[in-house]
């Protein structure tokens, strides 16, 4: 048995170096599986610069063989060589893109679900510090960058740099003299094309982010639509929108400038490389010292060699972008989750939970590292007793949940089952035999049946109803239009929040728990209703180990004990009415917060 940190990085992914395309070796464990895939893109590209190659030597054949010798039979066979090798181009350039493009869409298949599955398994402290929306660009945004440079960019680059090599060894077979001024002309068109180059990858980054916090503010602000529309917050956030909107476009305008430059200046330059070389060529045709043909091929090799040039610059551009992207994915798949495991885990015992025990556990939220969320809590919970705790907001009673579900580790002392450390049990099997019903519940996009069941899958349907009927939800569910396969909207955004509660409520029926905590479950039910509820999760709660944080007197005056937090602490413990007899402050709470007499 051995202690472990949940984690899981590719070893390649290990030592990236920020900003450099050797972090596109990241992608190797991913690229692996096509190998065969691979190899026949490969032969593809290697036939078709081949191909491209080949049509240079079939226009010098087309041109001196037939056209300057007016010999119509070799001019067919010339023309038949040349529209051999056009099919042969078409044909192959249909095999790589075809083959390179389903290698990227899988590609990125595969990485979207590693990184989909490596964040849901992280655990609360990773939340709490990233945005949403950040995230979500990068399981979108970044893997398409990456989608773009494994389904198309390596490829043209392999391609190009074929083009280059080979069309410079045919440069140099056609005339050494003309290659001498192509290889001078070179530098003078890639240097300012690389340069300008870099500052539009500059702006297309800036405009990137630009676009990045535009999702960002629309995400919040549709999350919290009501809310803006409650305190009429309308015109703010329209505002805030309209300067998110400018401030790309400030970006893109200069982007497209910049874009729009460095394609006059690649016309200017390259074509008149071109047409410098023609003009060198030409005098070498008049002389006699250059046939046509071999000048027309010379001319298309040269077009090959700029334009393999200018390509290979422009995909270094959108590797070095793919690079950034891999390494912000990689960061995510580098975090470590912060909870403890045991490797191999404990089997959970039968009955998998019994006694409950805090030991002096002390814990911290990230984001508030000097003020503790739990100061040396102690207390046990035996199997089957029903605790209730109460105390002023932010005294701590949620965070007893989220312990005791394992969205934290303590950051001293220990919690117990059964005498056994929670991290010394498999954190999934634990959660299973738990139950939560909070305050604000989730509802999912999608059916009234599937949100029920949503922690019990294979629940039957007699089962799904029976749970709706002891929420008191049974009722508006039959009155929906579809009945149980009625969506209930994004967010449940059809249903009032004592509707949510009674969903999150069937939930936690179904599912038939060991343990069930219970976060003002009733809270958001008018009383006759929060009677009728009550009564269902009483019967629920018997025979189970019940935690509760409730602000209402009936919860807490059936409870075995109860536990009064203050400022993190456990101020007292007892029942009611010892409490209510001694207690000033459980006194206060339960005169101001349960309306007791």
């Amino acid at each position: 048995m051995r202690m472990s940190r949940d984690h899981s990085v590719p070893n390649s992914s290990a030592t990236l170096a920020k900003g450099s395309l050797g972090s596109l070796h990241y992608l190797r464990h991913y690229i692996a599986p096509h190998r065969l895939m691979v190899v026949c893109a490969l032969l593809a590209l290697l036939v078709t610069s081949s191909s491209v190659l080949g049509l240079g030597y079939a226009l010098r054949t087309l041109v001196d063989e037939g056209i300057a010798r007016g010999d119509r039979a070799l001019l067919d066979r010339s023309f038949l060589l040349l529209f051999a090798v056009i099919l042969l181009l078409a044909g192959t350039t249909y095999a790589r893109y075809f083959l390179v493009s389903w290698i990227g869409e899988r590609v990125v298949a595969q990485m979207r679900r590693d990184i989909y599955h490596h964040l849901l398994h992280l655990d609360a402290c990773f939340f709490e510090t990233h945005r949403t929306g950040e995230l979500l660009s990068r399981i979108t945004t970044d893997t398409t960058l990456i989608q773009a440079v494994v389904g198309s960019s390596v490829s043209v680059a392999l391609r190009n740099i074929l083009l280059l090599c080979g069309g410079l060894i045919m440069l140099f077979s056609t005339s050494i003299e003309l290659t001498a001024y192509v290889l001078l002309i070179v530098p003078l068109v890639v240097t300012p094309i690389i340069i300008i180059g870099k500052k539009v990858r500059a702006l297309s980054r800036a405009t990137q982010d630009k676009i990045a916090d535009l999702n960002v503010h629309a995400e919040e602000t549709i999350y919290a639509i009501q809310t803006i529309q409650a305190f009429t917050l309308e015109d703010r956030h329209e505002q805030q929108f309209h300067d998110h909107v400018m401030a790309s476009l400030t970006t893109a305008r200069a982007r497209i400038a910049m874009r729009a430059q460095l394609t006059a200046l690649v016309i200017t330059l390259v074509l008149g490389a071109i047409a410098t070389v023609l003009w060198i060529g030409g005098q070498n045709v008049l002389a006699g010292t250059m046939s046509a043909g071999e000048l027309s091929s010379f001319v298309f090799y040269a077009v090959v060699v700029a334009g393999s040039t200018g390509a290979i610059s422009e995909v270094i551009g959108d590797m070095q972008r793919a690079a950034g992207a891999v390494e912000r994915l990689a960061e995510i798949k580098q975090t470590e989750s912060t909870l403890l495991r045991t490797i191999p885990p404990i089997p959970l015992p039968d009955p998998p939970l019994g006694t409950l025990r805090f030991e002096d556990v002390q814990f911290f939220y990230p984001s508030r590292p000097d003020i503790p969320a739990l100061n040396h809590i102690s207390f046990t919970v035996e199997r089957g007793e029903t605790v209730a705790i109460v105390g002023a907001s932010g005294s701590g009673k949620s965070t007893l949940f989220r312990m005791l579900l394992r969205y934290y580790d303590p950051a001293s002392g220990r919690i117990l089952c059964n005498d056994t450390p929670l991290h010394h049990y498999d954190i999934g099997a634990l959660r299973q035999r738990m139950a939560v019903v909070s305050q604000d519940p989730m509802i999912f996009s999608a059916s009234a049946r599937a949100n029920i069941a949503l922690g019990t899958p294979h629940a039957t349907m007699d089962a799904i109803r029976q749970a709706a009927h002891d929420a008191e939800i049974l009722e508006f569910i039959e009155q929906l239009p579809q009945g149980f396969e009625s969506y209930l909207g994004e967010k449940g955004i059809r249903l009032s929040g004592g509707q949510k509660q009674r969903i999150s409520i069937a939930r936690a029926i179904i599912r038939a728990p060991d343990l069930l905590l219970l976060d003002e479950a009733t809270s958001a039910l008018d009383s006759e209703n929060e009677r009728k509820v009550q009564e269902a999760l009483t019967r629920v709660m018997q025979e189970r180990t019940t935690l509760v944080i409730a602000h209402r007197l009936a919860t807490v005056r059936n409870a075995d004990k109860i536990l009064v937090m203050h400022n993190g602490a456990i101020d007292a413990v007892g029942t009611h009415d010892e409490l209510f007899a001694s207690h000033e402050l459980y006194h206060t709470l339960a005169q101001q917060q349960f309306k007791a007499s």
